[in-house]
């Protein structure tokens, strides 16, 4: 009996410990956005009127697009920059259209004119399971 009131106590203790990371998961990984002064890490950072947008790749520890997520004109120009922190990492769009190549190397550059008006999600396949992602919101003058 004591052997299974141990383990009752055991499970208890580690459903209680899980639960209890799950929500602090979002706090821990780089560019979740968890803390909750941060809520508008998901908001996109107003680039319009810009021709070129600089994007850090492997920013804040090395996991993390800085800044994530762009708004910007048609027409407009995106060039991601390798910080090198945190290995390798890419530039893929979740639906194909576009990628870079896997790189570790600070200094690396990957560029792409968007044309067309639309949102376009990417990630770091190496590490998307780790928040690594980002996204270009393109508009065109008249959605100003």
């Amino acid at each position: 009996m004591r052997d299974s009131s141990r383990r009752a106590l055991l499970a208890a203790a580690g459903t209680a410990s899980a639960t209890a990371l799950a929500g602090c998961a979002g706090a821990l990984l780089p560019g979740s956005g968890g803390d909750a002064a941060e809520s508008s890490a998901d908001d996109p950072v107003d680039r319009t009127g810009e021709s070129t947008v600089e994007v850090a790749v492997g920013a804040d520890g090395g996991f993390s697009y800085a800044p994530a997520h762009v708004r910007i004109d048609a027409g407009t120009t995106v060039r991601w920059e390798w910080t090198g922190n945190g290995g390798g990492h890419n530039v893929y769009a979740v639906d194909g259209s576009f990628e870079s190549a896997l790189v570790a190397e600070e200094g690396h550059t990957y560029e792409r004119a968007f044309d067309a008006s639309g949102t376009y999600e990417y990630v770091c396949t190496p590490h998307q399971t780790r928040g690594m992602r980002g996204s270009v919101e393109v508009v065109s003058a008249d959605e100003d």
